[in-house]
């Protein structure tokens, strides 16, 4: 995933590069375009444009900056932007990146201690995302992968910050906002879910902040958390090798 967009300026010119974070792998640096003579001095309001892109990809934003550079930091901005930062739902708030808090934990039954797990990173409004997966002794276990903030969405937007897998069918989605009698978000997520993998079902589900507008909405509004369930088998487990 793309972090964020940086510069480094010499005499003469500005190389503009990308960030390019995976906690699978060593952080990389990818040239993106260079700025020389006149140039140099749009370089921060080039980098700018570009970080602000990642939050809200408004193109015509960035036009209106590339709009002012030579044609050929213009093709070769554009093309790394079509080549290699595909949009990544719920990867950024207005803020900045998502980064992750806990990469992957495994829970082999939903219980009490998953409960707590949960209820504990849902009070201090960190995001989840979690999914039911077999191990390769055909075991369901309970993927938890823990992220530094919640993805607000806009009031009238579909309240979901987890991009759909497009392979499969999408049978059912729930959210916290349904009334379920006596139990507090948390706990009817996993009930929800729980059922849904008893049948054998592919279950994901993650929290967001679904705010009271559409308009200014980064940072207020209700947390929910969202199960989806999926007409596909529970998926196996990667192997690491």
């Amino acid at each position: 995933m793309i972090n964020s967009f940086i510069a480094h300026t010499s005499p003469g010119r500005s190389r503009v590069f990308a960030l390019r974070k995976d906690p699978r792998d060593h952080d990389r640096l990818e040239a993106v375009t260079t700025l020389g003579g006149e140039d140099l001095r749009q370089t921060d309001e080039l980098v700018g444009s570009l970080n602000n892109y990642l939050a809200d990809r408004d193109d015509a934003a960035l036009q209106a900056v590339l709009d002012g550079l030579p044609k050929a930091v213009q093709m070769a901005t554009k093309r790394y932007l079509k080549e290699k930062c595909p949009l990544e739902m719920g990867a950024f708030t207005g803020f900045g990146p998502i980064e992750l808090v806990r990469e992957a934990v495994y829970f082999s039954r939903v219980d009490d201690e998953l409960e707590d797990y949960l209820e504990g990173a849902y009070s201090i409004g960190l995001g989840i995302r979690m999914s039911n997966e077999r191990d390769s002794d055909g075991d369901v276990d309970w993927v938890i992968q823990l992220r530094n903030d919640e993805v607000s969405v806009p009031a009238s937007a579909e309240p979901r910050s987890w991009e759909l897998p497009a392979e499969v069918e999408l049978l059912e989605t729930w959210t916290s906002k349904k009334p379920h009698p006596g139990l507090g978000p948390v706990r009817a997520a996993l009930r929800v879910a729980a059922s849904a993998s008893a049948e054998g079902r592919w279950v994901r589900g993650h929290t967001l902040l679904h705010s009271h507008r559409d308009v200014d909405y980064e940072g207020s509004g209700t947390s929910e958390f969202v199960v989806d369930v999926f007409d596909a088998p529970i998926p196996q487990r990667h192997s690491e090798d």
